[in-house]
């Protein structure tokens, strides 16, 4: 299978794919998601045990492509939540993958690039890789993420890092558990390659049906709450704010909010 945003290896057990739009940052795109899906389902059905999932170039994802976010301006209704059910099936394909997951950050992950980051059974990352749920700050909702935000640190904290849409760094998100280990940008690729192996000493049998059962664990309250993320979704890009934020980000210019 081929694929033109991102590259997928595999070697024994391992599988990497590599986010590969380094001239962009990695932005997330339609044509990235629908490659990353792609390639996701290729390696769920292959040999693999353990997948890692990195960047090219200095960034691990910085977010939805600029050309891509403008032009959600004007999509119909009906389009807004074909987009935010895209959305919500790249992020539980990654979630509820069955094999074992490895992110190794190797630059800035914002947005969606935080979603993917941390969405890992396991997060590496460099020390100086900045996150951040920053839709709020033009006018989006961050509403697919929060619902695997909140299981993963608790509603006090996913509403400080989801409300503000502060950027974070590595020593603050591994405080919080979302980072695995911190590791020396030299030493990334290296220690993800270490901890695939170690993981590969296990059971494949084993390591699937415990991620079964972490999934069924979790799937329930998941689809309580992904439906209404996707409404919510949806219904924030018919929004004032939403068309000026991003404008406004566009035009790299402060927006100005008429909370409409």
């Amino acid at each position: 299978m081929t694929y033109n945003t991102l590259q997928l290896a595999s070697e024994g057990g391992l599988a990497t794919i590599t986010l590969n739009r380094p001239e962009k940052r990695n932005a997330i795109s339609f044509e990235l998601i629908d490659d990353l899906l792609r390639a996701l389902d290729e390696v769920a059905k292959s040999e693999a045990i353990v997948l890692i999932l990195t960047g090219a170039g200095k960034a691990f994802c910085s977010g939805l492509d600029l050309e891509n976010l403008k032009s959600l301006i004007g999509r119909s209704p009906q389009q807004n939540l074909e987009d935010s059910e895209t959305m919500v099936r790249l992020f539980r394909a990654l979630y509820e993958f069955p094999k074992v997951t490895i992110a190794a950050v190797n630059g800035a992950a914002i947005a969606g690039g935080t979603g993917l980051a941390l969405l890992c059974d396991f997060t590496l990352a460099v020390p100086e890789v900045k996150f951040g749920y920053t839709e709020v700050r033009i006018g989006f909702v961050p509403a697919i993420v929060s619902t695997f935000l909140l299981r993963q640190v608790g509603e006090k904290q996913a509403r400080d890092l989801l409300l503000t849409g502060r950027v974070f760094g590595t020593d603050e998100a591994a405080r919080m558990g979302l980072v695995s280990e911190i590791v020396p940008p030299e030493n990334l690729m290296t220690r993800a390659r270490e901890l695939a192996a170690l993981l590969m000493e296990n059971s494949a049998a084993s390591l699937r049906a415990t991620k079964q059962l972490l999934t069924d664990h979790a799937r329930a309250e998941i689809n309580a709450q992904i439906g209404a993320a996707v409404r919510q979704n949806a219904a924030i890009r018919t929004t004032a704010d939403f068309r000026e934020g991003i404008t406004s980000f566009l035009e790299k210019r402060k927006p100005v909010w008429t909370g409409k």
